[in-house]
């Protein structure tokens, strides 16, 4: 059907159904894989040559690039990384500003976050496929959750707590931690890849010893988001850190070498092509064609642990993007989020770049946060990406951007302090990743269109608490909560209820009123400062 008319939807997609089952059954002819994927290639370039218009062909070609990509299940970077020697501070004192972000961390408990992140959604991450060796700390016992709010199990990022003993020594102490995600067929993607190679992370944890009193953060002052309140870092201090960031990140964590030759030249070989055909005409799916493609490369490279920082490909596909924009303003939105996640990648696996974006915070007031702040503010970020890159962060700046969800921030679950005012946040149920974040004191939520839409589609993924469904989660005689209170806002309930926030700032939204801060006081009752006004 397909040699009768190359504008056939369903013959094509037929044939990648029909394609699939007699690889994944082995049949005679189609074996070795990466013989028939190049036919098939072969064979498709010659329906888009002779129609670069008709989308049918480039649908199909979009399907065969998929595979090419379609590796093994990694893993691809951790918290605390492999090789890191990592000093709790569980006063909740920086002391030093001249801290790394990569050897500090603030924290009033000796609890400390264990973060996985794989390749792609994996599901069976648990205590009998990853095994934890560390003094005192039982790996059978450990429960693991996956960092994602859909509910389904399968997430790229999952978490579990070590918690350290209390020690009554006068002295400092050491844990060395291991942590082995042995090759099996436990921990698989919700494609069915399993994950093969035998990874492991080692890292070391100095803990200080106990003391009996109590450190109480709400005594701290407000955080200020002005530009007054940040400077330059010593130049030398950020380059260190960086080499550090740059060295963790290069890191082997999976042993196994896989070599991905094929699939680097088969895809050098299709830029070539897509090349060619776009000089000679201004086609809209090949320009998308060769983004998508440019970026397959760029990732292919960075799992064969090839360097290519010199020679990145994010600039021209930015420019693609940008093309794209002006070309088909009816998809303006997703070349918007797609440019977004380029422009974050480039940033962020750049040093040079990423070097301009960080800052000190400098406040004298409130000396218990990391000083060392990422500001991704003022770039029209529509969408959030390279997140396997910033389990580090501590204070986060996303203000003045374009973002309408938080989806992603999820699995930073160091972030203390995020400002991700003047965005277009259009209802709580956009803040639900923060339901996960543990460490959040400081939000700054203020002049986004919260409350400004009548209708808002996304709200019912967020349970009422008033609904049976939920669970008994909220019981109004543990509470100083009424029901008509919670009814009006059960989104900012939903979202709120479980965190543990010092400051917040809501103003500038068609919600903030007196009524929701009424109930905003009741549900945090850590709150100190609300709208920059102290409220105990």
């Amino acid at each position: 059907m397909i040699y009768d008319n190359f504008s056939n939807y369903s013959a094509w997609h037929n044939r990648s159904v029909l394609l699939s089952h007699l690889l994944k059954e082995k049949a005679k002819g189609y074996c070795p894989k990466d013989n028939v994927f190049t036919e098939e290639y072969e064979f498709v370039r010659h329906a888009l040559f002779t129609d670069p218009d008709d989308q049918s062909g480039w649908f199909y070609h979009l399907w065969l690039l998929d595979q090419t990509v379609k590796l093994e299940t990694l893993l691809v970077s951790s918290w605390p990384p492999h090789g890191s020697n990592l000093s709790l501070s569980v006063d909740g004192s920086f002391g030093d500003c001249s801290l790394s972000p990569f050897t500090s961390l603030q924290t009033n408990t000796r609890i400390l976050p264990l973060v996985l992140y794989f390749s792609e959604p994996v599901e069976n991450v648990c205590s009998s496929t990853v095994v934890i060796e560390c003094e005192n700390i039982a790996s059978n016992e450990l429960v693991w959750r996956s960092l994602s709010g859909d509910g389904t199990g399968s997430a790229q990022a999952w978490l579990t707590y070590l918690n350290f003993p209390e020690e009554h020594a006068h002295s400092e102490k050491a844990y060395q931690v291991k942590v082995s995600l042995a090759r099996s067929q436990g921990i698989f993607s919700s494609t069915g890849v399993h994950h093969g190679d035998f990874s492991h992370i080692e890292f070391s944890v100095s803990v200080p010893p106990y003391r009996s009193e109590h450190v109480d953060l709400k005594n701290e002052g407000k955080i200020s988001w002005s530009d007054e309140s940040f400077c330059t870092h010593d130049a030398q201090f950020l380059e260190s850190v960086l080499v550090n960031l740059f060295h963790l990140e290069r890191t082997k964590i999976d042993e196994t070498v896989v070599d991905y030759q094929w699939n680097i030249t088969t895809i050098n070989n299709e830029i070539s092509h897509c090349r060619e055909l776009l000089s000679t005409m201004n086609c809209k799916i090949g320009k998308l064609t060769l983004a998508r493609l440019l970026m397959a490369h760029d990732t292919l490279m960075s799992y064969a642990g090839t360097s290519h920082r010199n020679v990145s490909p994010h600039a021209e596909i930015l420019q693609l993007y940008d093309d794209l924009k002006n070309m088909d303003p009816a998809h303006l939105h997703y070349y918007q989020d797609e440019y977004s996640l380029v422009l974050l990648k480039q940033i962020i696996y750049n040093q040079e770049l990423l070097l301009k974006h960080c800052r000190e915070y400098r406040d004298p007031y409130f000396p218990r946060i990391n000083n060392f702040c990422l500001r991704f503010n003022n770039l029209s970020l529509s969408s959030i990406g390279s997140m396997e890159q910033l389990l580090w962060v501590q204070v986060l700046d996303l203000s003045y951007n374009q973002l309408m969800t938080l989806e992603g921030l999820e699995v930073m679950q160091l972030l203390s302090c995020l400002n991700v005012s003047y965005n277009k946040l259009c209802s709580f149920t956009a803040l639900e990743p923060l339901k996960l974040l543990r460490s959040l004191k400081v939000l700054d939520i203020s002049y986004n269109e919260i409350g400004a839409h009548s209708i808002d589609t996304r709200r019912y993924l967020c349970s009422s608490p008033l609904n049976h469904r939920s669970g008994g989660d909220w019981k109004t005689e543990e509470s100083e909560i009424h029901c008509a209170e919670v009814a009006d806002y059960w989104e900012a309930y939903a979202i709120f209820k479980g965190l543990n926030l010092i400051q917040l700032d809501l103003k500038g939204n068609a919600v903030s009123n007196e009524k929701i801060k009424s109930l905003l006081i009741k549900l945090l009752p850590s709150l100190k400062w609300l709208d920059g006004e102290s409220c105990q």
